[in-house]
């Protein structure tokens, strides 16, 4: 890295122009170029609506470019110092110009939830956002702003610490100053924008940055500073457990990314779950049943927010991210009463959910053939399926709780999500950049990942009914968020939750069980199938995973809300229930 910025590395150089301003001006020509350049999202939503033809709308829009400018000069008065504004102003720089190209890619907010989706990617998976469109980007509002900046010479302060003092004072005075004047000229319209739409602040770059990161920074630094609390410290095994003769396994997977619009069993013109639908068409076909849920709420739009949720005894329905966050899971209360828990990784990790519980990961090493470009493919997750329900058949009665972690229609790459032979809705978009594939070319590549999404779930049932005989055994499957593939000018997935679109909020969820499973877990004879399917069709969330999986393992706690447990009208004494979403 160069001494300074400000002087050139080589005599060749010398002859180039230098701008000479004070750290203030520099301040305010970064704010200036910031709002002009990485703000047009910002702009067009808060003009939504408004005819161009009307003056008041130029007067309103002149408004809020002054305050943006007031707004981001008065953040950085408050922090550079001459030592390091220029390094200062670098950073801000290139993350700014990724910032608003993501927005205006694919429509995202960079509120904290998104950044710390983003902060916790898998390599692989960032490695695809990596494009042309986005180098071009960097190039144009990173780059060359990176080469004006290094031509500034700072002026000498060449005064008294008191002075400086006063004239840093009177630049956030008059930033303060401008801001307020600006957002009182427009307080009714601005007032009633951010109320109605309060989202739009993280569309304001590089505010939404500064804002999330340190958002993000505190809550990791203060979970960090505690242990997780334990909870279900009064769970219990239910009677079951004394009567079990043969091992029960609980296969719980967790989707990725898929979406109830386009999921087959729901009902989706294009049948995108071929191997699944033969399974519920013939539902007892080989032993076994197969329910699947057609309306089913996720309680976040993206992996950071959706996983420690459906893990948590409270979840979109009395929202606290703090609270889960800094609490264990269901899989700690699980762990707890004796379940022999492991988590199987194919994706960005567990978010905190198995913290401390025996796991591994899908690499290419234990899936040989199946990795590649940085990821594998989810088949991984269950290549050791058949030899793992053998080594439990032979442990004798046990009862067994492993979590999947898909890798599934994580985007923008959908196409890297499948092997070649599951590509068959063609044309099928084959770029990383969405923007170079037309609508039909994208909905192609999206669904061709479900198909393979539902052969993984196929044969790991198939591998669960092959054991039927000696390991009871129970498949949950449930997706984390939805996706967004263009509509409304939206792609992937993290808008905020209040103004997510169905597509993001509403998963696939399915069940299969084997003929010994309401034995093993305590449930009345011929129960289980006919209230699955009477809750197959009704309003269903995330919330009652955890509740569910209580009931399956027949785990007594205080957690537990048989109200949000579908399998409580078939325990002893149990009613149907159903808690109102």
């Amino acid at each position: 890295m160069p001494t300074s910025l400000s002087r050139p590395a080589s005599p060749r150089f010398a002859a180039w122009p230098t701008i000479s301003l004070s750290v203030e001006q520099l301040v305010l020509a970064a704010a200036l170029f910031w709002t002009l350049s990485a703000n047009t999202a910002f702009f067009r939503a808060a003009l939504a609506g408004r005819a161009l033809a009307d003056p008041s709308a130029w007067g309103f829009a002149a408004a809020l470019l002054v305050a943006l400018v007031a707004l981001h000069a008065l953040l950085l008065g408050l922090v550079v110092q001459r030592r390091w504004v220029k390094p200062l102003l670098a950073v801000l720089t290139v993350a700014t110009a990724l910032g608003s190209h993501f927005i205006a890619a694919y429509g995202v907010y960079l509120d904290p939830a998104m950044l710390r989706n983003a902060l916790h990617s898998h390599p692989g998976e960032a490695q695809e956002l990596l494009n042309a469109p986005l180098a071009l980007h960097l190039l144009l509002y990173a780059g060359l702003p990176l080469l004006l900046l290094w031509r500034v010479r700072l002026r000498p302060s060449g005064q008294r610490w008191w002075r400086a003092t006063l004239l840093r004072l009177g630049l956030l005075g008059l930033a303060l100053a401008v801001l307020v004047g600006a957002v009182l000229a427009v307080f009714q319209p601005f007032a009633s924008l951010m109320r109605n739409h309060k989202e739009l602040r993280y569309l304001v770059t590089p505010a939404n940055l500064v804002w999330s990161l340190g958002a993000v920074a505190a809550a990791d630094a203060k979970g960090a500073a505690k242990p997780r609390e334990p909870i279900g410290l009064d769970v219990v095994r239910g009677p079951s457990w004394a009567t079990r003769s043969r091992p029960m396994v609980v296969l719980l997977v967790v989707g990725e990314t898929a979406r109830a619009a386009n999921w087959g069993l729901g009902g989706y013109a294009r049948q995108t779950t071929p191997q699944l639908a033969q399974l519920l068409q013939n539902p007892t076909a080989g032993g076994g049943t197969l329910v699947n849920f057609s309306q089913v709420a996720a309680c976040g739009t993206n992996t950071e927010t959706s996983l420690p949720c459906m893990f948590a005894p409270v979840g979109r329905r009395d929202y606290d991210e703090s609270r889960i966050r800094g609490q264990q899971s269901l899989l700690h209360v699980a762990a707890r009463a004796g379940v022999a828990v492991h988590w199987r990784d194919n994706q960005s990790g567990c978010k905190g959910v198995c913290e401390g519980l025996p796991g591994d990961a899908v690499t290419a090493q234990n899936a040989p053939g199946l990795c590649g470009d940085g990821n594998c493919l989810d088949e991984g997750l269950i290549a050791d399926l058949p030899q793992r329900l053998q080594q439990a058949s032979k442990a004798g009665a046990g009862t067994q709780l492993w979590v999947l972690h898909m890798l599934g229609n994580h985007g923008p790459a959908y196409h890297r999500r499948v092997p070649a032979n599951f590509a068959r809705f063609q044309p099928a978009c084959t770029s990383d950049d969405l923007r170079q594939c037309t609508p039909a070319q994208i909905v192609n590549a999206y669904d061709n990942a479900l198909l393979y999404t539902d052969h993984v779930l196929a044969s790991a049932i198939a591998m669960l009914k092959a054991q039927a005989d000696t390991v009871d055994s129970v498949l949950v499957y449930v997706s984390d968020h939805g996706e967004s593939l263009g509509e409304h000018g939206l792609f992937l997935h993290g808008m905020p939750y209040a103004i997510a679109p169905a597509v993001q909020t509403q998963v696939p969820m399915l069940t299969w069980f084997s003929p010994g499973l309401e034995a093993a877990a305590g449930l009345q004879a011929g129960c289980l199938a006919p209230a699955l399917q009477r809750q197959a069709a009704l309003p269903l969330a995330h919330d009652h995973l955890f509740h569910t999986l209580l009931g399956l393992l027949d785990l007594r706690t205080s957690l537990h809300a048989p109200d949000w447990d579908l399998s409580a009208p078939c325990q002893a004494g149990g009613a149907m229930a159903l808690a109102p979403r």
